[in-house]
């Protein structure tokens, strides 16, 4: 636990120096639907500002809006770690406090998550708002648990919703799935792999699955279980007393892995920040913590190139390997080099080809393990993908 502690400060040490950090402030604000009968929606706002407190003034600049849905019988302050590493970040983030009876309505839930974004930019358009001119036309809708599946009933209800993210989302009455089969914005599905209270076979995978976003990734945490994406909470706890096998990491170590991967991703697609797509589109091919998934290009806006291709654009047959791998893809290489690295990062074999779209990389020499197969071209345009060896 110290090591991860240790590591964890450089992390959030290293990300601070290379962005902006701003201080939390937070306001309490209650909106009205009247398309719902006046149906009130009390929030908890926190958003960058210049100091820390309640009812402080706004950091100038404009921001993104990121509506958070809770989980089932849990409040918003379970999600402190989350939210005190995002909201620094540039981000607005907003909790509703509705449905936290223990008979909810997913229904109003999502509709309410949805009803928030709307709400907000109307603030950002109001000169009798503290958020005048503050809110971005980039948002998102999120959760967890509950919440999460709330989040993909949010979508069809607010077209100008910019992207979906979730953590541990259980399906929801009306069913979140059949919702996801009409969600084409980007999206960011991430599930802990020891959850049994909404294991991901029967909730996360089938919700991704169904997709039909463009662009889609989904990030299964290693031992991270379903209450730990939250801080206490003395109901989902005692959902988790019977299960096998229990967490495998620290509540803290779960919740600042979820925000990690949450804020690189949300940076890339709310802000165009290039350097954050590249971390996250590092990460989730090479980090031993978790298993991933995509079936897309990230593509920075700024310059309109791809900052790494599809997995399926470079392919490793077969993988797992027993030691011989072939290495393809859709077009000829006119200069490239592949690498193999152990998970140190060492280089152990390289390997230079030209004007042909396929090589084969004899591996007998290594030991069995996971490796990084690594492709460049030109000397930029690094694809990294993971290649587990068994003879």
């Amino acid at each position: 636990m110290r090591k991860f502690l240790l590591g964890l400060m450089l992390t959030i040490a290293s990300i601070q120096l290379n962005t902006q950090v701003y201080s939390i402030g937070h306001r309490q604000l209650s909106f009205t639907d009247p398309s719902r009968a006046n149906r009130s929606i009390p929030a908890e706002v926190y958003y960058p500002a210049e100091s820390n407190g309640d009812d402080v003034a706004i950091a100038s600049g404009q921001f993104p809006v990121l509506v958070f849905g809770h989980g089932f019988v849990m409040t918003v302050d379970a999600y402190d770690v989350v939210r005190n590493l995002t909201v620094p970040e540039g981000f607005i983030m907003v909790f509703p406090t509705t449905e936290g009876s223990f008979s909810p309505s997913h229904t109003d839930f999502g509709k309410d998550l949805a009803f928030l974004v709307g709400a907000m930019k109307a603030e950002g358009q109001s000169s009798s708002s503290a958020f005048f001119g503050s809110i971005s036309e980039k948002s998102a809708v999120m959760g967890h648990s509950m919440g999460g599946g709330s989040a993909f009933l949010a979508v069809q209800y607010d077209s100008s919703i910019t992207a979906l993210a979730t953590l541990a989302a259980a399906v929801t009455n009306p069913s979140s799935v059949t919702a996801a089969a009409d969600i084409t914005i980007p999206s960011l599905t991430i599930s802990g792999a020891n959850d049994c209270i909404a294991p991901a076979a029967d909730h996360q995978l089938p919700m991704y699955t169904a997709l039909a976003s463009a662009c889609k990734s989904y990030v299964s945490i290693l031992g991270a279980s379903h209450c730990q994406f939250a801080g206490n909470s003395v109901t989902c706890s005692f959902g988790e007393l019977t299960c096998s096998p229990g967490p495998a990491i620290a509540p803290l170590q779960q919740q600042v892995t979820a925000a990690l991967y949450l804020n690189s991703w949300l940076k890339f697609y709310l802000k165009d920040d290039c350097a954050a797509a590249e971390e996250f589109q590092t990460s989730i091919i090479t980090a031993i913590s978790i298993d991933g998934q995509q079936n897309c290009a990230l593509i920075c806006a700024s310059t309109g190139e791809g900052i790494f291709d599809t997995i399926s654009s470079l392919k490793l047959l077969p993988n797992p390997s027993n030691g011989r791998v072939k290495v393809s893809a859709e077009t000829n290489w006119n200069k490239a080099h592949i690498s193999v690295m152990n998970m140190l990062g060492e280089v152990l074999l390289t390997q230079e080809i030209h004007q042909q779209n396929s090589a084969e990389l004899n591996l007998d020499f290594l030991k069995n393990g996971m490796y990084l197969i690594a492709f460049t071209e030109h000397g930029k345009s690094t694809r990294i993908q993971k290649l587990l060896l068994i003879k």
